[in-house]
C-alpha cells in the first residue's frame, strides 16, 4: 500500500483519570508526532484531557491505544473517542493553553 493509499481520520477524544499534573499533554505530542499525527491537546477545567487527531487510520488508532495507557504516573480510566472527518487543517500537533 503506497503511503497516497492509506486512509485518513480525524479523532476527537476525551481522557478521564489522574492524568493532569502527569506530564500527559506533553507525552502525547510526543507520541502523536512520532506517528506522524497532527492536531492538538488540552486540559480542561473538569480533569479531564481533550484531543483532536488527524493523519492517517493507522497512526491515529495507535495514539489512541497510548492514551489508555498514559506517561507512567498516569491513571487513566476511561478514553471516549469520536471519529469525524479528515480535514488536514493541522500542520502539526501542539499543546494548547
Amino acid at each position: 500500500m503506497q503511503v497516497s493509499d492509506t486512509k485518513k481520520t480525524c479523532a476527537h477524544i476525551f481522557v478521564c483519570g489522574k492524568i493532569q499534573g502527569v506530564y500527559f499533554r506533553q507525552k502525547t505530542k510526543q507520541v502523536a508526532t512520532r506517528h506522524k499525527v497532527t492536531g492538538w491537546v488540552r486540559n480542561l477545567p473538569d480533569g479531564r484531557v481533550e484531543a483532536v487527531l488527524e493523519g492517517s487510520e493507522m497512526d491515529v488508532n495507535e495514539v489512541i491505544e497510548w492514551c489508555h495507557v498514559g506517561p507512567p504516573k498516569a491513571s487513566v480510566q476511561d478514553v471516549g473517542v469520536r471519529f469525524g472527518k479528515y480535514t488536514g487543517e493541522f500542520a502539526d500537533f501542539n499543546v494548547n493553553y
